[in-house]
């Protein structure tokens, strides 16, 4: 894999993850907070398989 494709993948990660938390912000906004511990948990699964786990540390 070259630099330009790891950059690539990386900005794909991070657009997602921006996607990702805004969906999350949106739905607690229209709960009311009422279910924030489950959309955490369900944001935290969908991110863990497409393999972006954020406890886990990046690849460089």
């Amino acid at each position: 894999m070259g630099i330009f494709d790891r950059f690539k993948n990386r900005q794909a990660q991070d657009k997602t993850r921006d996607v990702s938390d805004a969906a999350e912000r949106k739905v607690n906004e229209k709960t009311g907070n009422k279910y924030e511990r489950q959309v955490d948990d369900a944001q935290q699964r969908m991110e863990r398989e497409l393999g972006m786990d954020r406890d886990r540390p990046e690849q460089p």
